[in-house]
């Protein structure tokens, strides 16, 4: 570009922008976490090297701005960059310490926690579960359980299932506790016909839940509890931490072939010359109906039978799958001829306008085997005294008609 004498120098935009903006090799533009660096947790670097790597750096400098004065002045910039970063660090890391020993993201932190307590009454053959209370173990935003709720609380309620083979036949529940984040349950639930081989083999899943009234409930977390680490007739506290819904295994449910249990005590009297049968109680029969309920009622028969004047029956009970009976039936038969007898018991679904449902059923005698075949044994020994048992329910019981 040639330029007149006495012409007034002019420049364009273009070298006006870079002369201001590019008088030198571009440097990327910092940002404000260039100045508080982070690392990740478990890797901080040591605070006095870093000063004194930036001392250095700044005595060097020093020594060549002494030397060159038109040295770029960015360096400069770039050292108390370098400095102030280092200084930051330590006091970063010093109020970051306690956080990352501190902090757990796992969600069994979020969830709750579940206090209750179980005991086996081995005498009886029942599970005691005593639901106590809930509550968050380390409160950070909030306390209690996990909100599920529009408003942030909670309508929390428990419910329990016996594992392998959960149904709605082995399912317990509490009562539902309204607007709370902290419920107090202090309820017991009861499993009736436990016995020592479930003890060994079974594990007890409890579950805390939102109930909703215009959708599906909604899951909150569970534990599980494999009830061999109980001991007999000793009560265990437990306060465990509620996790994520773990998949249920059934590959090896044994427990799917079985129909539900019966609880039945036989008794000689010697003073009226008979048997004495008494149907007690049914828990975990199978659901017949729809609605995952039945309408169990129970038939006994004392064979072989001849005239056919043997059979017994007791009254429906109405959309349950643990019913209480409580009811006794008179045989007139001779001691003698009891060796003789077997004793079959039947558990039916009660319909109406169509054939009853079979449930399941067990047979007692002579050609029985296992606890039924002790059962037998013992009242024919113990005289005038009720011996009370648990049976399992199968879907088959040989000599048995199945029509009602």
């Amino acid at each position: 570009m040639t330029q007149r004498k006495g012409e007034k120098t002019t420049i364009s935009i273009q070298e006006h922008m870079a002369i201001d903006v590019c008088p030198g090799p571009i440097q990327p533009i910092k940002q404000i976490s260039d100045y508080f660096p982070r690392y990740p947790r478990g890797f901080p670097p040591t605070a006095p090297p870093a000063l004194s790597r930036t001392s250095s750096l700044r005595s060097t400098s020093a020594s060549q701005k002494s030397e060159d004065p038109a040295a770029d002045p960015r360096q400069d910039e770039e050292d108390l960059d370098q400095a102030f970063g280092a200084t930051a660090l330590v006091s970063t890391k010093k109020e970051e310490e306690p956080d990352v020993e501190g902090y757990d993201s796992d969600d069994s932190t979020t969830l709750g926690t579940l206090d209750f307590s179980l005991l086996y009454d081995q005498e009886n053959n029942a599970l005691h579960c005593t639901i106590n209370k809930a509550k968050l173990p380390v409160p950070r935003y909030k306390k209690g359980l996990k909100p599920m709720d529009h408003n942030g609380l909670s309508d929390p309620y428990v419910k329990l299932h016996l594992l392998p083979g959960a149904s709605k036949a082995n399912k317990l529940r509490t009562k539902t506790l309204r607007n709370t984040l902290n419920p107090v349950w202090s309820e017991t639930l009861t499993y009736y016909g436990i016995t020592d081989e479930d003890m060994v083999r079974k594990t007890l899943r409890i579950s805390v839940c939102d109930e909703d009234k215009f959708r599906h409930n909604e899951f909150i977390g569970e534990t599980r509890i494999p009830l061999k680490k109980l001991k007999p007739n000793q009560t265990k506290n437990f306060s465990n931490c509620l996790e994520k819904q773990l998949p249920i295994d059934k590959t090896d449910d044994k427990s799917l072939e079985e129909r539900g249990r019966i609880m039945i005590s036989l008794k000689y009297s010697s003073q009226k010359s008979g048997l004495v049968v008494g149907i007690i109680r049914c828990a975990h029969l199978a659901a017949m109906d729809a609605n995952g309920f039945s309408d169990p009622y129970v038939k006994t028969y004392l064979k072989p039978d001849e005239n056919k004047k043997s059979k017994h029956k007791t009254t429906v009970k109405k959309k349950t799958l643990n019913p209480e009976f409580n009811e006794e039936f008179f045989y007139d038969i001779k001691y003698a001829d009891l060796s003789k007898k077997t004793l079959e018991v039947t558990v039916w679904d009660y319909d109406i306008g169509k054939s009853n449902d079979f449930i399941g059923g067990v047979s007692l005698g002579i050609n029985a085997n296992g606890e039924r075949l002790k059962h037998w044994f013992d009242c024919l020994k113990n005289k005038d005294k009720k011996i009370e048992r648990w049976h399992t329910l199968t879907n088959e019981l040989p000599g048995s008609g199945f029509n009602d």
